[in-house]
């Protein structure tokens, strides 16, 4: 298994820069996930790996070895675009024996790799229809299937789930997790949508205006976010971060709870909750509303589950509190974690 890595890698074009001195460093066999908004510098990170784009300065090393004068086709890699890139003329074995006629192989070899990588991944039924005959599913397939074949040290996947619904997407995300715990192929993944990042990754390395902001398992980037983009752009509804001099405390929403309606310790933090409106998901309650108390009035979200029945209706005020060990303090300027308890919170035990 291959481990990759970048050392102070950066990208410009003209006066923008894309990537910003990313130092990266995957695991063997590790399912890494890039995860930000559209314009992060994901992507172009992913291309820089894979020797579609070169870098302005800084190193990509794949297996230990220095890779950027090397071409796409001598990094091992294998790569699976949005958009799939099949050949439309061509049914799906051709397409999956594309690189490898266009490597030279043998055809009896051919078929052996052909017939493994269409078992594997389920659609060795579909071998003789052409692409249109299939659905978004299966064509995401096929291209995995074209990128297995070749046996590829490394997986690079470009958001390849996005064009697919929302029931597809969740099979798919199974699918491909399965397949890449099974092969073993460490894997980079790009996308910007958190619930496939916490629901596939390792680990999560979450991107913003081409630098990355923090590295963690989906828990520590959940639980411990380390700074404010991090805290709000993981999780739905995002933390919430209320204002205090030069503070910010944050809580996530299914921490801030009714307080007639759990236990706490004595020393958690006590707000008013003015509720404004409800939504029922289901398995939970989304409230919205104004806290106030310890700080100024701020629009708040709780997330009560189902198991709390609390009645409450818009426009009435309630006692809500959150435990002191689930609130996380930023600085207001920077964004960033700090650990010192302020005064203020210090003097509400």
């Amino acid at each position: 298994m291959t481990i990759i890595e970048v050392r102070e890698l950066t990208k410009q074009f003209g006066e923008v820069t894309a990537v910003d001195r990313i130092s990266l460093r995957s695991g063997e066999g590790e399912f890494l996930v890039l995860l930000g908004p559209s314009g992060c510098g994901k992507t172009t990170l992913l291309r820089m790996i894979a020797g579609l784009e070169r870098p302005s300065s800084g190193h990509v090393l794949i297996g230990g070895r220095i890779v950027n004068d090397l071409p796409p086709r001598a990094r091992k890699i294998a790569m699976v675009f949005q958009s799939y890139a099949l050949y439309p003329h061509m049914n799906v074995r051709d397409n999956i024996a594309f690189p490898l006629k266009a490597q030279g192989m043998p055809r009896r070899e051919q078929l052996e790799r052909i017939q493994w990588s269409a078992s594997i991944l389920g659609i060795d039924r579909y071998l003789n229809r052409k692409p249109r005959q299939l659905s978004g599913g299966e064509r995401q397939r096929v291209a995995l299937a074209r990128a297995l074949v070749r046996e590829p040290s490394v997986f690079l996947l470009d958001e390849p789930l996005s064009n697919l619904d929302a029931k597809l997407r969740a099979m798919a995300r199974d699918e491909l997790q399965t397949l890449q715990r099974r092969i073993g192929i460490t894997t980079i993944y790009v996308t910007h949508d958190q619930v496939e990042a916490m629901g596939m990754g390792d680990r999560i390395a979450v991107m913003y205006e081409g630098r990355l902001r923090q590295v963690g398992t989906p828990r520590e980037i959940y639980d411990d976010p380390a700074d404010t983009f991090v805290a709000t752009f993981v999780g739905s509804p995002p933390m919430n971060l209320l204002e205090r001099d030069d503070q910010l405390l944050g809580f996530r929403p299914e921490h801030l709870l009714p307080k007639d309606a759990v236990q706490f310790a004595p020393d958690a933090l006590e707000v008013n909750f003015q509720v404004t409106r409800q939504e029922y998901l289901g398995a939970d309650r989304l409230l919205y509303g104004v806290v106030s108390g310890l700080v100024e009035e701020t629009k708040t979200i709780s997330r009560l589950p189902s198991t709390i029945s609390y009645p409450v209706q818009a426009g009435e005020k309630y006692d809500f509190v959150v435990r002191r060990g689930d609130v996380k303090m930023f600085d207001k300027r920077s964004g960033q974690r700090t650990a010192a308890e302020p005064a203020f919170l210090a003097g509400t035990r």
